[in-house]
């Protein structure tokens, strides 16, 4: 019987790992009034782990969220489409981007659908953003989609329905907006309450020290970020795992 000579049988490992990896695909979306530079942290630290990724760019005060959700999800799933090895497409949003995600999962498909992971999403409206409304300029600052992210009338994350796919939320604890933050319920990063980022469906759930500007930048979210696409959960440092951790410590009480 031939054996396959050990060097050999690394490089046909290293092969087949490689294979497995660039068949996932992931679309890196910004927040509001953001570019896609924002989320070059993130997108670097993807493709150094292995992903292949995308990260793309939109004119987020431009349009409504029912004409920018068609319009950015397609555009970076043309991208992961036209991979020739693409079998899974995950999605890694910040903000105002998970919105959009939610909003084009509610009226079409994706067949190729992986994990998706939300920093910081609005996902229950923010009271912030309704009560900057008031603000002289808001508008022009923020376009229409600004009017969209609270909790009043329009508000479009409380019409949309729960995750119905594998979702993780990292939200932030801390604040470099002291005005919008005392408006907020704590804790909050400065946009959004840690409490309005869950949404009814979503598999895990983790919070971590950063402010809602810079949360996907830092190293422990981006972290977070990779061991959910990679596992579907934060592990130690998500909601699921310490709920877990609780039952079994009910367990074994009870015997």
């Amino acid at each position: 019987m031939s054996v396959m000579p050990r060097s050999v049988a690394a490089v046909v490992l290293l092969f087949i790992a490689s294979v497995s990896v660039g068949s996932e695909c992931v679309v890196v979306l910004h927040g509001l009034i953001r570019t896609a530079s924002s989320m070059d942290e993130m997108y670097a630290a993807l493709l150094d782990d292995g992903f292949d990724a995308v990260n793309v760019d939109y004119p987020s005060r431009d349009y409504t969220i029912e004409v920018l959700a068609p319009m950015v999800i397609e555009q970076g799933l043309e991208y992961c489409r036209a991979r020739p090895d693409t079998k899974v497409i995950h999605f890694v949003a910040h903000s105002l981007g998970g919105i959009l995600i939610r909003q084009y999962l509610s009226e079409r498909d994706i067949p190729q659908l992986g994990r998706v992971v939300m920093l910081a999403p609005p996902n229950q409206g923010s009271v912030a953003a309704d009560e900057m409304t008031k603000v002289p300029g808001y508008d022009w600052i923020n376009g229409p989609t600004g009017r969209q992210l609270g909790k009043g009338e329009g508000s479009v994350p409380l019409a949309l329905g729960p995750a119905n796919f594998e979702l993780g939320v990292i939200a932030g604890t801390r604040s470099i907006d002291p005005l919008t933050s005392a408006v907020l319920p704590d804790p909050d990063d400065g946009r959004v309450s840690v409490e309005d980022t869950k949404l009814e469906g979503m598999q895990d759930h983790a919070t971590v020290a950063h402010s809602h500007a810079y949360i996907m930048k830092m190293q422990e979210p981006i972290e977070l970020t990779i061991r959910f696409l990679r596992t579907g959960s934060f592990g130690a440092a998500g909601s699921r795992a310490a709920e877990e951790s609780a039952a079994a410590g009910q367990r074994i009480d009870g015997k």
